[in-house]
């Protein structure tokens, strides 16, 4: 009963991620995976939002990104039919929020009808990556004022808005913004008032409205010490009554699953017994002509979770 919510390939989004999204859900099957979320990153709109393994050539990195999304669409409804008894396939992407201007596009992206959800991501402080390397991560601090305490605050603010004005379903590594920091582990509820009251608002306001947040195991593969988010923001979300799904944030086949059974020790820890996804009833590779279909949520117990992992 292995899934995931979050995952990326090569074709898609070549530069950070590995191989044809074909052969990664092959994997996926071949590791008994029932549901596998695929959620490509959404195009950008300006020079200024381009990585630099896409500053070669600018002009042409940022042209080619929406003809790639409109491809990856065609490409995951194709694959979503042809292995329609194989696995069940969620076709979303992940959401940017540089800056409140980005708002019209992702509502404009999600409201296709081939998209089941999207992940509200938050990559960015002042639209300065937070999670690229080292400088950019000093940058970004220095641009929310020159301390991490500051920068957090920021990140927090900056999540927020995204959360309510997109009120995604699944919200993505809540707290990224510790992957680069100086002390990942640090207990920010106990040293940095400000950041916990913050984390507690944004909290809050995603139960409020229904929202899930991921388990994401990538942090584990990155270095961390717990999957994001951390133990402190997870129990808080337990404690409001919150919802886990799960994800490998998986960049290429290598990743697929990757750190899941630690990740489920962790979840185990925490006292979670359930984890959630998402399903199209009837699925759309096996629906009949004209038949519409709806998204339904589906409880899967931890146990079997567990009992699928340990077979890897």
């Amino acid at each position: 009963m292995a899934f995931t919510m979050h995952s990326h390939s090569g074709q898609f989004c070549p530069g950070h991620a590995k191989d044809q999204l074909k052969d990664i859900i092959q994997h996926a099957i071949s590791l008994g995976y029932i549901t596998m979320g695929l959620t490509e990153h959404m195009p950008r709109t300006s020079l200024d939002d381009l990585y630099p393994e896409e500053l070669d050539d600018p002009e042409g990195s940022l042209a080619v990104l929406f003809p790639r999304h409109e491809a990856y669409l065609l490409e995951a409804q194709r694959l979503q039919a042809k292995y329609a008894s194989r696995i069940h396939i969620l076709i979303g992407f992940e959401g940017e929020w540089l800056r409140p201007a980005y708002e019209p596009l992702v509502s404009q992206l999600a409201a296709h009808p081939s998209v089941d959800y999207f992940i509200g991501s938050l990559h960015h402080i002042n639209s300065v990556p937070i999670d690229y390397d080292a400088s950019y991560y000093a940058r970004a601090v220095a641009s929310a004022g020159g301390t991490e305490e500051l920068a957090y605050q920021r990140y927090y603010d900056q999540q927020l808005e995204m959360l309510q004005a997109l009120k995604p379903r699944v919200v993505g590594h809540f707290d990224l913004v510790r992957l680069l920091s100086s002390q990942p582990a640090r207990d920010v509820r106990a040293e940095w008032p400000g950041v916990w009251e913050r984390i507690v608002r944004n909290l809050r306001f995603v139960a409020g409205y229904g929202g899930w947040l991921e388990c994401n195991s990538s942090a584990l593969r990155k270095g961390l010490a717990e999957p994001y988010p951390g133990r402190r923001i997870a129990e808080e979300w337990l404690r409001l009554g919150g919802r886990f799904t799960l994800s490998d944030d998986s960049h290429g086949i290598a990743q697929v699953g990757t750190n899941y059974a630690r990740a489920l020790e962790y979840l185990d820890s925490l006292g979670v017994i359930s984890v959630w996804t998402l399903r199209r009833d009837p699925h759309p590779g096996l629906a009949a002509e004209g038949e519409k279909t709806r998204l339904v949520e589906v409880e899967i117990p931890l146990a079997d979770v567990k009992a699928a992992v340990s077979k890897w």
